[in-house]
């Protein structure tokens, strides 16, 4: 056998030593299956679709801004209990690093030097800036001008830039790239955002324009106001059409639907200041939203037969309790048990097919209504008709997420009639109003909540929570372990990477 094995190596050898061997050797050695490279549009699509907020939000920013709260810890402890959980802090950290950017990065590297795909390129730019912001606002100093750069320029442990100078290139990248898109030039027609529809993405970058420089308004409101005249100057969204939304289906699900179908099913409420707030203005989108299981008992027992959306019957979860003490709070509010409490609707506004908004026509108008209110801008409109216009375009949306959700038309002009700007109040209503708008897009709320100051929550009471309000996201182990010397620098700089440590126009 063993001789049959020698001859047989040594008649193949020998072969190879024929002219003729080497031909096509390669080509037989080659993949042809395997992709050298990936076309930048669909890097774009990926980072888009990417940007739709992970799960983690539930843990911190969602209970932080007292939209939705779960009484449970271990893996789910955090916003709930205002305390730290290192495990589930990274969820914007690493969709946003190892998906987004790096998509995004490859595709404007990829792209930036193609005449026939620069509309593709400032695409790229202004959801790089989308990235950017979620990315800072959530934790502060990040790695930003470096980020990305890996496989483009061996950048393997980039350097974390000041809060300040990522805000400051932000705005001039989408100074830049909304100007630059250029209807007369090819279009991506495989777009999963706008379908390649160019007024649509200027739009979209202008409000994000807009977003950014309002962000801006506490710690350099010179350069906000700037912004703002940009911004309005160059177009921002008119109309609900022109929402920037990240489109889910049944097969690519909405994350936070995911867990609210799945496994944690039974276990997130939504919080009572949130749901007092709104039954209190007799708001139609409560019913839109919410869903009680009426006497259940345990989660298995929130049956369908059970659920009911009437707003006089919902009951927000209050803030402060964990699994052991919310039994007897329950039972105080006449609940069958804690699983009696209101839930976001997880057949409707929490389907796993739930839409998630990027930027809204409803958000821009109350951003629109701010800056006017404070002289930023006079062309838009006045500050109380913007108020009333960024509400009925909320209140339009909710028909994007069920035919059952919609609100009939009197419904809306009620409301308005009955809950106009108040003179005297305009920033708290504006900023109310917006913490409503902006419902489920957790970064965003938390964002606007820390710049603004509205609403006014009360701090969360749970007796074993370690600050008074959360203020960031801690940096991931991760980062402790590979890139020391960097985020040791970016600590230092900001004062301590604690979650009631304050970001830079936090101020």
């Amino acid at each position: 056998m063993k001789k049959i094995t020698l001859y047989t190596i040594l008649f193949l050898s020998t072969l190879c030593l024929l002219p003729g061997c080497e031909s096509g050797f390669d080509e037989i050695n080659t993949n042809k299956t395997l992709p050298t490279s990936l076309d930048p549009a669909f890097l774009v699509n990926n980072a888009i679709v990417n940007t739709s907020i992970p799960i983690e939000t539930m843990v911190f920013e969602l209970p932080v801004v007292q939209h939705i709260i779960t009484p449970f810890g271990g893996v789910l402890g955090g916003g709930n209990y205002n305390q730290d959980n290192k495990g589930r802090n990274q969820g914007n950290w690493v969709r946003y690093y190892q998906v987004v950017l790096k998509s995004l990065v490859s595709a404007i590297n990829t792209t930036k030097t193609d005449a026939n795909r620069t509309n593709l390129y400032h695409s790229a730019r202004i959801m790089r800036a989308y990235a950017a912001i979620v990315l800072t606002d959530s934790y502060g100093d990040v790695p930003y001008f470096q980020a990305g750069l890996a496989f483009i320029s061996n950048t393997t442990l980039p350097v974390y830039d000041s809060q300040e100078s990522i805000y400051k290139d932000v705005l001039k990248e989408l100074d830049e790239a909304s100007a630059a898109l250029d209807a007369t030039k090819p279009i991506n027609a495989s777009d999963v955002l706008f379908g390649g529809n160019i007024p649509q993405w200027k739009a979209f970058g202008y409000s994000l324009m807009l977003r950014a420089a309002m962000h801006l308004s506490k710690v350099d409101p010179a350069t906000a106001q700037q912004f703002v005249g940009k911004a309005v100057a160059g177009g921002v969204i008119q109309a609900n059409s022109g929402n920037a939304i990240v489109r889910h289906t049944t097969l690519y699900t909405n994350a936070v639907s995911s867990a609210l179908n799945g496994s944690e099913a039974n276990n997130y409420f939504l919080a009572k200041p949130f749901a007092d707030y709104l039954f209190s203005k007799n708001d139609p989108r409560l019913s839109s939203i919410s869903v009680r299981y009426v006497g259940a008992k345990s989660g298995p027992d929130q049956t369908a037969a059970k659920a009911n959306s009437t707003p006089s019957l919902q009951r927000g979860m209050p803030m402060g309790f964990d699994n052991g003490s919310i039994v007897a709070k329950a039972t105080a509010d006449g609940l069958a048990s804690f699983y009696d409490y209101s839930q976001l609707d997880r057949t409707r506004m929490g389907a796993l097919a739930a839409p998630f908004f990027l930027v809204s026509n409803a958000q821009t108008k109350l951003l629109l209504a701010e800056a006017a209110f404070r002289g930023w801008t006079t062309t838009s409109g006045t500050p109380s008709v913007l108020y009333q216009d960024g509400i009925r375009a909320h209140m339009t949306d909710m028909a994007t997420y069920s035919a059952s959700s919609a609100i009939a038309i009197p419904a809306i002009d009620a409301y308005l009639l009955a809950n106009p700007l108040g003179v005297g109040n305009e920033l708290r209503d504006i900023n109310e109003q917006y913490w409503i708008a902006s419902f489920l897009n957790a970064p965003e709320t938390f964002s606007n909540l820390r710049r603004s100051g509205f609403p006014v929550l009360t701090p969360n009471p749970y007796p074993g929570k370690t600050v008074t309000t959360v203020r960031k996201l801690t940096y991931p182990d991760s980062e402790y372990s590979i890139n020391v010397k960097n985020i040791n620098e970016a600590i230092a700089r900001q004062g301590g990477d604690k979650i009631d440590t304050r970001v830079w126009w936090d101020k």
